[in-house]
C-alpha cells in the first residue's frame, strides 16, 4: 500500500531553519558579549533573547515533524517561529536604540553585503564572525538575518498553504482513499 503522505522532508534541507540556527548561535554569542546580568531587567532580557531565538528554531523542527500528518499543524508551528523572530528582532531594534546606535537601512550597503553571505556554502554562524567584534554592527548583522529568515518562513507557509488549498491534508487524503477502495 502507497503511503498517503510522505513523511517529512527533513528540516535540515531548509533554508529557514539553517537561517534559524544562525540567529540562534549568533544571539547566544551576542548576549554573553553585550547583555548584562546587572540588573534583573537585563537578565530577563538576555534569557528572552535567546528563548526567542530557540522557539524561531525548534518550531521550524517541529513544525517539519508533524509535516506527515498534519499541514495545518505544520503551517501554524512555522507561524509560531515566525513570531518568536519577530519578537527578538524587535529586542535588537530596542537594543539599538537605547545605545543611541544607528540601525542599518534595509537597502545600506552593509545590509546587502550581510544579505549577500547568505549564498555562501558554510551556513554556519562563522560566516558572520567578522560582525561580532562590535555590537552596534552585530545587532545589525543579526537584524538583517532575522529578516531573511522571516521573509523565507513567509514564502514557505505561503508555499504551504497554496498546496493545502490544492491537495487538501491528510484526513481528506485518508477519507478519498478509504472511498476509492469500497
Amino acid at each position: 500500500m502507497e503511503r498517503i503522505n510522505k513523511s517529512y522532508g527533513g528540516y535540515k534541507k531548509l533554508k529557514s531553519y539553517e537561517n534559524a540556527t544562525i540567529v540562534y548561535d549568533l544571539t547566544v554569542l551576542f548576549c554573553r558579549r553585550y547583555m548584562t546580568y546587572k540588573t534583573n531587567k537585563s537578565y530577563r532580557t538576555y534569557d528572552q533573547m535567546i528563548q526567542a531565538a530557540r522557539s524561531g528554531k525548534q518550531n521550524i523542527v517541529e513544525g517539519s515533524l508533524f509535516s506527515a500528518t498534519s499541514k495545518k499543524a505544520e503551517i501554524k508551528l512555522l507561524g509560531v517561529a515566525r513570531a518568536s523572530l519577530e519578537e527578538l528582532l524587535s529586542d535588537y531594534e530596542d537594543f539599538l536604540r537605547q545605545r543611541d546606535f544607528i540601525q542599518w537601512e534595509k537597502d545600506s550597503q552593509e545590509a546587502r553585503k550581510v544579505r549577500l553571505l547568505a549564498y555562501k556554502t558554510s551556513g554556519s554562524y562563522r560566516t558572520y564572525m567578522s560582525y561580532m567584534a562590535n555590537p552596534q554592527r552585530a545587532a545589525n548583522c543579526i537584524i538583517c538575518l532575522i529578516n531573511q529568515t522571516n521573509f523565507l518562513l513567509d514564502r514557505q507557509i505561503t508555499s504551504l498553504e497554496n498546496n493545502f488549498i490544492r491537495e487538501g491534508g491528510y484526513t481528506e487524503k485518508l477519507f478519498k482513499t478509504r472511498i476509492a477502495r469500497k
